[in-house]
């Protein structure tokens, strides 16, 4: 590692797109790399290219994390390298269609590269954080965690969960000098969607935000320090009512008794 980084970025996803530009943005704020993705012609020209223009030192890792063993090679590296400091959850597939038009082993690999990978590699990456008083986790959501209407219902919820995931893994490491950021982008320039079966070209334009403006919104997000990020919303205050009519609902999701719209009174259910 060099001896002037700020430590180690390990990103998911790293051979192009999203995680190829968090990797760049990365390398030029100080950091040294782990890259991890499938695909080793890709990892090596990212590799090479950042390494060549920022000097940072840029490890890859060739590893398919809907595969177990690949999986948990990843989260030991994370367990067991002191140098890692960030860890940028990006890696995901995407899905069109209805449920009921899914074929199920993709359905399956979407779900364990979309939810149980960064949940896993989260738990290689916290605790050590939480043990050295320091660290990121940034998560790469999406806005169909709030709009499942949008697109297809299983990808939305994976989004939703990696949402929830965040959320609640902000309160767990609070005071301790553990950040936690979940980024939801909109529509994003990237190989996903032709690999889900949708043309981005059939969108419309003024909805789809190229990966480097994405990035570079998020990471600003970032150094204001929000905890969820959604880099297309205009007016902040948007998110924070959201949050306050959640909030305000949650003292009230779980009572003794239900609520008076569906009590049933002795005599109508007689009748």
């Amino acid at each position: 590692m060099n001896s002037l980084s700020k430590g180690t970025a390990l990103i998911t996803g790293g051979s192009s797109g999203i995680g190829a530009v968090y990797a760049d943005r990365f390398a030029r704020r100080g950091y040294d790399l782990i890259l991890v993705a499938r695909d080793l012609k890709e990892l090596d020209e990212v590799a090479s290219r950042i390494s060549n223009n920022t000097g940072a030192s840029v490890t890859t890792l060739v590893a398919d994390l809907t595969n177990q063993a690949d999986l948990a090679w990843i989260e030991q590296v994370l367990r067991t390298d002191a140098s890692i400091t960030v860890l940028v959850n990006n890696a995901g597939m995407g899905m069109s269609g209805n449920l009921a038009g899914s074929d199920p082993d993709h359905l399956e690999s979407m779900i364990r590269l979309n939810v149980l990978a960064p949940t896993l590699l989260a738990l290689g990456a916290i605790p050590r954080f939480i043990a050295r008083g320091s660290g990121t986790l940034i998560n790469i959501s999406s806005v169909l965690a709030l709009a499942p209407e949008l697109f297809n219902g299983s990808y939305s919820g994976t989004k939703a969960y990696l949402l929830n995931l965040s959320l609640r893994l902000q309160q767990e490491v609070a005071n301790t000098g553990v950040r936690v950021q979940v980024v939801l982008p909109g529509a994003t320039r990237t190989a996903i969607w032709e690999k889900s079966g949708t043309e981005i070209a059939s969108l419309p334009p003024d909805v789809v935000m190229e990966a480097d403006a994405m990035v570079d919104a998020a990471l600003a997000g970032l150094d204001r320090g929000e905890s969820v990020t959604i880099p297309s919303l205009p007016d902040v205050a948007d998110w924070e009512s959201y949050e306050r009519a959640r909030q305000r609902m949650i003292p009230k999701l779980s009572l003794k008794s239900p609520a008076l719209r569906y009590q049933v009174t002795a005599a109508s259910s007689r009748g």
